[in-house]
Formats: structure tokens, C-alpha cells, sequence
């Protein structure tokens, strides 16, 4: 499937900012079943410095600067992504076995996917998540599974509820009230898995949507998506082999939906990491400005049907 993302992000300041740094999380990755046909950063006004490198999660990542007065920043990212349906989960060993091989031993071979067993701001571990989790995870239910049964278990008992919480409500308090958005639920999710000495990775990205029956598709009235990916465990090299790329098992919390790679074609991949902080698409630090409004418009669509949209602009 080939989509297309409009994602714009307009900061109004009340008085001019002298100087400002940000750094942009915009640009989809390039693997996880998708590849990036074309890829275009529109930043307004033109910063003195722009660049762009992968960070420690193999996220692209651009920072730029801006050293003129201005009271307004406008930062459109337009990606062209071609992507591929995710796979069937596959059979997993047992919970247990996967929480103990992401234990540290001396001398045991190097376990990627570890780092994403400990804590981070924005997902803790906490017994309010291990005790929420715990009804899912009986003995010896295969990892996979389990995890796919938690996502049920949170789609089922949490509401969605648009501004029913801020990006820095704690994820704990999200789960108390039992509604929030999608990236609460990822939050949670990660946070359930972690209590139980798990690991699990935030994935931010966008989903295809559709407009109601009878209703045309309207420009920027989308969103940002987050969901959840763990690893699937596979048996340990021999001596001497070389270990196997970890593949990542995706769970959408919101949705209801898994897969192998990715939940469905429908998915765009953007950035990975420890919870929202690694991957906030777009922040910074300004001199001057005062009070803002900040503005984001999302757009997700097949290209031809976008280019229609916007009055038959090339695709």
C-alpha cells in the first residue's frame, strides 16, 4: 500500500523569538516492512543550521536552528511510504522463559531487546500495572500470546477519550481513571510489561483512517498514532554463529489490532523507543516568544486521493 503523510506543526508566538533550537522526530523509517519513497522537511522561517542523523534507536532525527526574530514557526513533513501487511504472530516460548533470559548473567550472550526492561519517565514499572497485567500472564502462556491477550484486556476496560488527559499525565493515573489516548495506552501497556520484567518498546507512527460513510476525507484531520512492540524471543545462536536481527511483535492497544513487523498495511512507522520522550516529533527550547498556540494537522491518504484533495498537486 502506498500513503501518503502531511503532518504540519504551526507554533503563533505572543512576542518574537530571538533564538531557537528544536529537534524534529519526522521522518518514517526506512525497514520494519516499509520503505520511504520520498521524504520532504518544509521549515519556515529557513533555520542557519539543518541536520539530520540517526539517534540511538536508529531514528532519523533532525535538529535546526534559528537565530532571526520570529512569531511564527511552520514545520510541514510530507513522506510518500510504501508499506507491506504484517505477519501472523508465530508461536513464543513461555513468559517466564523470556523474562528470565532478559535477566543479566556474567559471561550470557548480549540481549538487544533488554534495554527496554527497565523503567523510563513517561512508563515505570509500578504494581499497579504488574497487578492489572497478572490475570493475562498465567503460568506458562507462550509470550506472545500473553501479550496479545494484555492489549485485549486494555481495549476492553479503558474508554478512549480525546482530551481526557495531557501529554504528561502519568500513565499510572491514566490507568486509575481507565481512559486516555493512544499514547496512554501504549504507555500502559509498556508499563504492565515492564511490572513483570518484560520488555516492550513505544512505536510512534500514523493509521489510515477513514472518513464516515457519505463523507469526504478533510485535510489535517488526522493524528499521530503510538502503539506497543516486543520482541519475539528467538532460541540463542550456537557458539561461534552470528545472532539473529530481533524481530518485533506489534500490539495496538487502541485498536485491537497485532502483527508481525507491523499491525497491517495501514500502519506508517515512524520512530521507536523507551516511551514518548525518545520520539516527540517535534520540540525545542526558544529565547523570547512568551505565550504560544501550537497547531498540528495530520493528513494520511493514498497519494492520488490526497493530490484530488488538494486540487490535483503531483503525488
Amino acid at each position: 500500500m502506498r500513503l501518503r503523510i502531511l503532518h504540519h506543526t504551526r507554533y503563533a508566538y505572543q512576542a518574537p523569538v530571538v533564538l531557537a533550537q528544536h529537534l524534529a522526530h519526522l521522518r518514517p523509517l526506512d525497514d520494519h516492512g516499509q520503505t520511504v519513497l520520498r521524504h520532504d522537511l518544509h521549515i519556515a522561517p529557513t533555520p542557519i543550521l539543518q541536520e539530520t542523523i540517526r539517534d540511538a534507536f536508529g531514528n532519523w532525527r533532525t535538529f535546526f536552528a534559528l537565530q532571526s526574530p520570529h512569531e511564527t514557526l511552520d514545520v510541514t513533513a510530507d513522506s510518500l511510504i510504501q508499506t507491506q501487511a504484517g505477519e501472523p504472530l508465530p508461536d513464543s516460548p513461555p513468559w517466564e522463559s523470556v523474562r528470565e533470559r532478559m535477566q543479566y548473567r556474567a559471561q550470557a550472550p548480549y540481549e538487544p531487546s533488554a534495554e527496554f526492561v527497565f523503567p523510563s519517565p513517561y512508563a515505570p514499572r509500578h504494581e499497579a500495572f504488574a497487578d492489572f497485567a497478572r490475570p493475562v500472564f498465567t503460568p506458562g502462556r507462550p509470550f506472545l500470546q500473553a501479550c496479545e491477550a494484555l492489549m485485549a484486556l486494555i481495549h476492553a476496560e479503558l474508554r478512549y477519550l480525546p482530551a481526557s488527559t495531557a501529554v504528561n499525565t502519568p500513565a499510572q493515573q491514566a490507568l486509575a481513571q481507565r481512559q486516555g489516548v493512544c499514547q496512554d495506552f501504549a504507555h500502559i501497556m509498556i508499563g504492565c510489561l515492564r511490572s513483570l520484567g518484560l520488555p516492550a518498546r513505544y512505536v510512534s507512527g500514523y493509521l489510515l483512517t477513514h472518513p464516515p460513510a457519505g463523507q469526504p476525507r478533510l485535510i489535517g484531520a488526522d493524528a499521530s498514532h503510538a502503539w506497543v512492540a516486543v520482541p519475539h524471543v528467538q532460541a540463542p545462536p550456537s557458539a561461534g554463529e552470528p545472532a539473529q536481527a530481533t524481530r518485533w511483535a506489534h500490539f495496538d492497544p487502541t485498536n485491537h489490532r497485532s502483527g508481525l513487523h507491523r499491525p497491517g498495511e495501514d500502519y506508517v512507522i515512524l520512530s521507536v523507543g523507551r516511551d514518548f520522550g525518545d520520539v516527540s516529533p517535534l520540540r525545542g527550547v526558544i529565547q523570547g516568544g512568551g505565550e504560544h498556540t501550537l497547531d498540528v494537522a495530520v493528513t494520511v491518504a493514498p497519494p492520488e486521493e490526497l493530490a484530488t484533495l488538494m486540487g490535483n498537486e503531483t503525488a
